[in-house]
């Protein structure tokens, strides 16, 4: 099998098993993520996925955009538990997280990234009122409006 088949037919899997993933617990933009992602990834050379377990991928990368997403946190919605993540998929939570934080690190992804981020995340933009000066996070409203309006102009 040359490599551009066993990419095609590894992307196509992880795709459909993580859409089933979302399908059934998350919602639609996660599917739509985690699609993006896994493309963004069979373009990677070497393709990180073409060894090992197919469903640690697949688990690693929901755990990846969740860990981003605040999935793991109750309050929010979707919710999903890494535990719920890994019996799904049948994988051990350390090695489920060590891949996922291999796939944030390869990727670079953090909070509030503006390509793998729901659009809840945006719409709850927790930092969005704050600045940091000189090392300390000041909320906007604190601040004297000239400074306001230099650090805005500074952007």
């Amino acid at each position: 099998m040359r490599d551009t088949q066993a990419i095609a037919e590894k992307t196509e899997r992880l795709i459909r098993m993580t859409g089933e993933y979302c399908d059934e617990y998350l919602d639609e933009e996660y599917k739509v993520l985690c699609e993006k992602l896994i493309r963004k990834m069979s373009r990677k050379r070497p393709v990180p996925f073409l060894s090992g377990r197919i469903e640690i991928w697949a688990a690693a990368v929901v755990y990846a955009l969740g860990s981003i997403n605040y999935l793991f946190d109750k309050s929010t919605k979707p919710y999903a538990s890494p535990a719920d993540i890994c019996d799904y998929f049948k994988t051990k939570k350390s090695t489920t997280s060590q891949k996922a934080k291999g796939i944030r690190d390869m990727f670079d992804l953090y909070f509030f990234d503006e390509e793998f981020s729901t659009s809840r995340e945006d719409e709850e933009d927790l930092y969005e009122d704050l600045v940091l000066i000189d090392g300390v996070i000041v909320p906007k409203d604190m601040l004297p409006p000239e400074l306001l309006k230099k650090l805005e102009s500074d952007r």
